[in-house]
């Protein structure tokens, strides 16, 4: 397993962005590929509080809270596993990947949001929504959804512009990000809402439980990302080999 950064859980969206920017600091120090997530998820929170400071959203002091809510989970994931304490499967998952060589780029950042918009999202927005209606949420939750496809969309191209072996790839295959597991920002977005309803109607005592069940749920998910199959995996293999190597500037890039 990597080694985990000394970082806290936030109360504020500003504490979210200095906890963020402190995993990117030490993953180039390390170096580790656990700052490839995090610096793609700095960039969703600031466009958020950029959001925030101007208004966009139905309710911006929620919107802060249900941020705040969102980004302590994935904080308490690298808490958890910098204490030896078991964080849910996919993001145990996602973690060790960072060790491995193989995994791309994408296949991390994917390997993150899996965890953190398949299992986290939801639980937040129901959390966020204790005691009010839930729906009153869902136009602000599809415009953070926005956000972060756009961002993934954004990372992909430039990725692809540095990596001829990439761009090359996904011209013939389409876009590598579905190819390696029809990975739909539309459907997890779904999938994220479907959650927080069922985590909205159920009492907190069963949180726990369901919260293990959607995790299991999600493991199979994680398998594929990493291990595509024999064509998808020697593709990624092929795009690997042409990545840059030095995983700071990697992170550079991503930041």
């Amino acid at each position: 397993m990597p080694s985990f950064p000394p970082v806290e859980t936030a109360s504020s969206i500003d504490q979210v962005i200095d906890q963020l920017s402190a995993v990117i600091d030490w993953s180039r120090a390390a170096p580790s590929r656990l700052g490839y997530f995090a610096a793609l998820y700095r960039k969703v929170t600031l466009q958020v509080r950029d959001g925030i400071a101007a208004g966009d959203f139905d309710d911006d002091p929620r919107m802060e809270r249900f941020d705040v809510a969102f980004a302590n989970r994935y904080l308490q994931a690298l808490v958890d596993a910098a204490n030896g304490v078991s964080p849910s499967r996919v993001w145990a998952f996602a973690f060790g990947a960072t060790d491995d060589y193989w995994p791309i780029v994408l296949q991390h950042l994917l390997l993150g949001m899996n965890a953190h918009i398949n299992l986290d999202l939801g639980i937040a927005a129901a959390q966020t929504m204790r005691g009010e209606p839930l729906e009153d949420l869902r136009d602000d939750f599809i415009r953070i959804n926005a956000i972060l496809a756009a961002l993934v969309m954004d990372v992909q191209e430039e990725l692809a512009e540095i990596w001829m072996t990439l761009r090359l790839l996904d011209s013939l295959l389409g876009d590598l990000q579905d190819g390696l597991i029809n990975f739909s920002m539309e459907h997890a977005r779904d999938e994220a809402w479907r959650t927080a309803v069922r985590f909205w109607n159920l009492p907190e005592a069963d949180w726990p439980a369901a919260t293990r069940e959607q995790d299991g749920r999600l493991l199979p998910i994680a398998s594929r990302v990493r291990r595509p199959g024999l064509l998808l995996g020697t593709v990624t293999h092929i795009v690997r080999l042409g990545e840059v190597q030095d995983v700071g500037r990697v992170v550079d890039i991503l930041a």
